[in-house]
């Protein structure tokens, strides 16, 4: 009897059946052009699995990347390429690029970015919480007062221990605006005790408008106050900016003769038409 025929294997369906199974979307993209292409320069069966490789390595890495962007919560997006530290006294913009790099997120250290409105502390923290991401480090960023909110809010749902849980978790939280809007006491308890409990565990960037002396009205008690400037800054990078507010800056011409009140620098009014 003739001997019955084996039905032939469709290499390349079952090829990218196993891709799929093994989670390789780059080699499941790309294997067949990177195979022409090895074959037309005679490349080696190593080089042509390192492109694949690579191809999938790099994509991985933007994954995540995006992810560790997406979960940051950013209100948007400012790069330190973008800051114009001429406008500013005080800041290096070699320090501030050596932060960047994340160093003090390995060693649990603080940045505290001080001083008055304007001047660009919150653009320079969104751009050093963008260089985390891009190291793939977990960061969140938090206006002061709504992190109190939510931290009065899971106090009242008895689930702070579980919300304190997920900052231990991070790499680098972001506060912005320390002091821009007045919190009350028990807000400023939760504040420090969720300081105290990141405390040499995670790396906390502050920026506030107002200087160490006057964040006891923050607090409204001096004992705790210095207790939580000392944890911020025991291990601590304090950078304080001087200069003419950025916003003030550009501000929008004003028509003349429109009738439209001035704000002079000094904040006294004038009109136009005077």
């Amino acid at each position: 009897m003739p001997s019955q025929a084996t039905p032939a294997v469709d290499h390349q369906t079952t090829l990218e059946t196993y891709l799929r199974l093994l989670k390789l979307p780059m080699f499941l993209e790309h294997y067949q052009a990177y195979a022409k292409d090895a074959a037309r320069v005679s490349l080696s069966y190593e080089r042509f699995l390192y492109a694949l490789c690579e191809a999938e390595a790099s994509y991985r890495l933007a994954k995540k990347i995006d992810y560790a962007i997406s979960q940051a919560k950013f209100p948007l997006v400012k790069e330190i390429a973008t800051y114009d530290f001429n406008a500013v006294e005080n800041i290096s913009k070699t320090r501030i690029l050596e932060l960047a790099e994340g160093g003090y997120m390995a060693k649990a250290e603080n940045i505290l970015l001080l001083g008055a409105p304007g001047l660009g502390k919150t653009h320079l923290a969104i751009g050093l919480g963008l260089a985390a991401c891009r190291q793939t480090k977990r960061v969140r960023f938090y206006k002061t007062a709504a992190l109190v909110n939510e931290l009065q809010l899971a106090q009242r749902k008895l689930t702070l221990s579980d919300l304190t849980a997920k900052f231990v978790k991070l790499d680098l939280l972001i506060l912005d605006e320390l002091g821009f809007i007045a919190i009350d006491q028990e807000g400023a308890q939760l504040l420090f005790q969720l300081v105290s409990d990141l405390y040499e565990r995670v790396s906390i960037l502050v920026t506030s408008n107002l200087r160490f002396q006057e964040w006891t009205s923050i607090f409204g008690s001096d004992k705790m106050t210095l207790a939580f400037i000392d944890r911020l800054t025991h291990r601590g990078h304090v950078l304080e900016f001087a200069g003419e507010s950025y916003r003030y800056r550009h501000r929008l011409p004003q028509s003349n003769g429109a009738g439209v009140a001035e704000m002079h620098p000094m904040g006294e009014e004038r009109n136009e038409r005077e």
